[in-house]
């Protein structure tokens, strides 16, 4: 699996990102190319933006935690098609350009500040986590949806 607090690894992500055009169709599922890019940048706001999303409840990060968590951090792939938690779902259509910056941003961020600034960094989900389970949880994310438009 890829470091996405390597620089090279990150610049890769970015290169691939770069070969998206709003014109790209996604091999299966719903969304479209800027729909997927607005999804990938909401693991990236509720670290960076958290004031953007509602917090889950007490109940809710318990099940989140104990029925979730180990197929979201963990080194497994994500199966196409897979279920999609309703804070992700993007419904509208959004600015490609925007979403595409924003999201080489988040990367370029995330990279820069290195695995020890996410080393027991509470998730929004999940509570607090290791560097490589943030390193898997942003890698898959990103592997499996930067895949789903064929780059």
């Amino acid at each position: 699996m890829e470091n996405v607090f390597d620089a090279k690894d990150a610049q890769n992500y970015i290169d691939r990102i770069n070969n998206l055009t709003p014109e790209t169709q996604g091999l299966w599922g719903k969304m479209t190319v800027d729909q997927m890019l607005a999804h990938c940048n909401v693991s990236y706001e509720m670290v960076y933006e958290p004031e953007k999303h509602k917090k889950p409840g007490a109940i809710a990060k318990f099940i989140l935690k104990t029925f979730v968590k180990s197929k979201v951090v963990g080194d497994k792939a994500y199966p196409q098609n897979g279920p999609t938690a309703p804070q992700f779902i993007v419904a509208d259509r959004k600015d490609f350009e925007e979403e595409r910056k924003r999201l080489i941003g988040f990367i370029q961020k995330t990279q820069q500040l290195g695995a020890s600034a996410f080393d027991g960094k509470e998730s929004f989900s999940f509570g607090k986590l290791k560097a490589q389970e943030w390193n898997n949880m942003f890698a898959k994310h990103l592997n499996h949806h930067l895949a789903q438009f064929g780059v």
